[in-house]
């Protein structure tokens, strides 16, 4: 096991830093984001061919540098979530999942579950005119000059709710317990103010980097916007994503790896993966489609294992929706949207 779930071992430690830098999948996860961030310096050019309304005005190097910041900021929270939660007993996270053998076959059955789910989201919303069903309603982040029609931000909601997390839920619900599925809190007190701390910086870092246009709406469209916006993302993003991946992947992935270090990595992967028909990717050249992968990884990567950090040291996967998903970003960052999408007053 490695330095993020040694209970009584200390980040800064020299010894603990080699012994995670020398896991193979550490390194690997370093060298494929200074690949990706090669890669967009090298393919982009002047500018790049997405639809950003957001970040129109960054040019690629700056992008680059912006996804980096990102990485040190997820960096320097797991570094406060771990001395945070120092003191608790780290649970035994590979302990709730079934022996290797049935881990393995679920795993397999659960990524090829959600393969399917993403073909099924892009056939669906392709017939009725819309986007894509991914992870994140068109528009989120970066914003859109394309429409977005309420009946959209509907489906894709429900959509997404049936089919990563109602389903998932109601089968694997009948085969392990609560806890055995990261749904049952250890220590309700010190995940508490573990969410408190986190939600809070966060919620500052998003304030003074982001400049989040929430502030320029009327007292009215945040009062409805913003519980829209929670109820909307609650369903279509963040319950999804703890069901599928953090409930139910995570304890499998650290039973089949025994190790945290790439547990954290393969939940940053799968979390990647289920964006991967956000609305601005563009897949219809090998250059714009290397850079849609590259930027799918510089965006979402980190963000997802830092969820996967937050699951490893509570054992509690409703620690990251209230902490780092339901409010800060998605609330504090998509409510214009919501207001614009359903033409709020």
């Amino acid at each position: 096991m490695t330095l993020l779930n040694k209970p009584d071992a200390q980040p800064g430690r020299r010894h603990d830093l080699t012994a995670l830098l020398r896991q193979r999948s550490v390194r690997l996860a370093a060298v494929g984001w200074v690949v990706c961030s090669g890669l967009v310096l090298a393919v982009a050019g002047e500018g790049l061919p997405f639809d950003w309304p957001s970040a129109a005005a960054r040019t690629p190097v700056g992008r680059v540098v912006d996804a980096n910041l990102a990485l040190v900021e997820v960096l320097l929270l797991t570094a406060l979530t771990y001395w945070l939660s120092r003191k608790r007993a780290v649970p035994d996270l590979a302990g709730r999942a079934p022996r290797r053998s049935v881990a393995a076959r679920e795993t397999l059955l659960l990524l090829v579950y959600g393969a399917a789910g993403l073909g099924l989201g892009f056939v669906l919303a392709r017939l009725a005119g819309w986007h894509p069903f991914g992870l994140h309603l068109a528009g989120s982040i970066y914003g859109t000059h394309d429409h977005i029609s309420p009946a959209e931000a509907i489906a894709w909601a429900s959509f997404n709710l049936v089919v990563y997390a109602v389903v998932p839920l109601l089968y694997f619900r009948r085969r392990y317990s609560a806890e055995a599925l990261n749904l049952r809190s250890g220590d309700r007190r010190a995940d508490t103010v573990l969410i408190g701390v986190i939600l809070c910086v966060e919620s500052l870092v998003q304030i003074a980097t982001l400049d989040p246009e929430i502030f320029d709406l009327t007292a009215g469209q945040i009062l409805v916007g913003a519980p829209l916006t929670f109820a909307l993302y609650l369903a279509g993003a963040v319950l999804p994503a703890m069901v599928f991946i953090y409930a139910i992947l995570v304890p499998r992935f650290l039973q089949l790896t025994g190790s945290t270090a790439t547990t954290v990595i393969l939940g940053g992967l799968a979390y990647t993966a289920l964006h991967v028909w956000d609305a601005w990717t563009i897949f219809d050249s090998p250059g714009n489609a290397a850079l849609s992968v590259a930027f799918l990884l510089l965006t979402y990567f980190a963000p997802g294992m830092f969820k996967t950090v937050l699951t490893v040291r509570t054992g509690n996967a409703w620690v990251h929706v209230w902490a780092y998903h339901a409010l800060a970003p998605h609330t504090l960052a998509d409510t214009p949207h919501m207001v614009h999408v359903f033409h709020l007053r």
